[in-house]
């Protein structure tokens, strides 16, 4: 976790991956055990529990961030006084329910670079078979020192 911990500033509850798989020059692999114990369960369906997709692009966006930080790094643009927010989202896919107990393998793709804007690609596999696709944009965001 400590790995994690250091690349975005997502805790739990609402951080969204387990585990850093891969980080290459293209993308990043990461992965999340969908915990029956999380608490939006209760109220999601509570008897037939289904991981919100609103959530699986949640983790599609965290091991963007993920991705990005090293990336940063790699091409010596490091500040910690900057964020990674989300600003676009386009063509989200679900093709598969995730329940409690699955575990998803994330997966994402740099695509253009505009300025502070990075887009990106995005899926969530289970078993091997997708189960979300999706094109999105982060922007990397200064933090505002007036708050």
């Amino acid at each position: 976790m400590e790995e994690i911990y250091r690349r975005i500033p997502h805790r739990p509850p609402f951080l969204f991956v387990d585990e850093i798989i891969e980080i290459t020059e293209e993308g990043a692999t990461s992965s999340l055990t969908i915990k029956p114990e999380f608490p939006f369960f209760e109220g999601h369906y509570p008897r037939n529990p289904i991981m919100p997709g609103v959530l699986l692009c949640e983790a599609v966006f965290q091991t963007g961030a993920i991705f990005l930080s090293d990336h940063l790094k790699c091409e010596s643009i490091t500040d910690e006084s900057v964020t990674p927010v989300l600003s676009r989202i386009r063509d989200a896919r679900f093709k598969r329910m995730v329940k409690p107990g699955d575990v998803v393998e994330i997966s994402v793709k740099l695509g253009d670079k505009m300025g502070q804007f990075f887009t990106m690609t995005g899926e969530v596999r289970k078993e091997g078979k997708i189960a979300l696709t999706l094109s999105y944009a982060l922007a990397m965001v200064k933090e505002d020192s007036s708050q």
